[in-house]
């Protein structure tokens, strides 16, 4: 089980969790991802967030379902946005910050 600490993200929009890599579960998506497909693998799935990986299968970050949606709702969206062009931060090495 992973061990979840809340802190507030910079935007101060939507409080962020740090989760431990070795721990995290969830499905695994590539970052060339869209955004639309993306959505539907999380409610296929039934989570609200995606771990992100690189070709190699490093994990590189994590999206919530409330980063892709208001970027999906957002003016400047188009169906050639990627998961990789709305990840949260990274917190430090063998962490994810995944938004709530």
């Amino acid at each position: 089980m992973a061990l979840v600490q809340m802190q507030p993200q910079s935007s101060g929009l939507v409080p962020a969790a740090v989760v431990d890599l070795g721990d995290a579960s969830g499905p695994r998506v590539r970052g060339d991802m869209t955004v639309e497909v993306a959505l539907s693998v999380m409610a296929g799935a039934r989570v609200g967030y995606l771990i992100v990986c690189d070709a190699d299968d490093q994990c590189t970050g994590s999206v919530t379902e409330a980063q892709l949606t208001l970027v999906r709702d957002g003016s400047a969206y188009t169906d050639r946005v990627r998961v990789r062009d709305v990840l949260g931060p990274r917190r430090s090495p063998g962490t994810l910050a995944l938004s709530h």
